[in-house]
């Protein structure tokens, strides 16, 4: 299993980033995982790197974070000498988030079997709903 590395300082101090993850931690993150009351969250804040040419959050920067969502919301169900592959992926976009901006992702465990973990979640900016998403994680062990 993949350690994570637990920020110390700054907005996001107490949470756990993966810098062992290129993309999502050199290039689009770090991205930032937690479990509070509500139960697990992703987070990040959006940069000017992050946007389109209409001033928006880019969408494959979106779903990026949505995949990356999956594992943070499935991460009870992922097994210590387990590892996960991303086999399906749906999303809706509803809004686009702007620079400085909160983006969160909640969401559940629709069902956890055998190797499959189904997910859904909603990621939020601001507080405003921006991409529904769902997706299925396939369970491997590492050989």
């Amino acid at each position: 299993m993949i350690k994570p590395a637990i920020i110390e300082s700054g907005e996001f101090e107490g949470w756990m980033t993966w810098p062992s993850e290129p993309f999502e931690h050199d290039l689009m993150g770090p991205l930032h995982f937690r479990i509070d009351d509500k139960g697990p969250v992703c987070a990040f804040r959006a940069e000017h790197r992050h946007m389109n040419s209409g001033g928006v959050m880019h969408g494959g920067c979106l779903m990026s974070f949505a995949d990356f969502s999956l594992f943070g919301i499935a991460h009870e169900h992922m097994k210590d000498d387990a590892y996960g592959l991303t086999v399906a992926f749906s999303s809706e976009f509803l809004d686009g988030p702007r620079v400085g901006e909160y983006v969160e992702a909640r969401g559940e465990v629709l069902r956890a079997g055998g190797s499959l973990i189904f997910v859904r979640g909603l990621i939020t900016s601001d507080g405003r709903p921006c991409l529904n998403f769902s997706g299925t994680i396939k369970r491997g062990r590492k050989k």
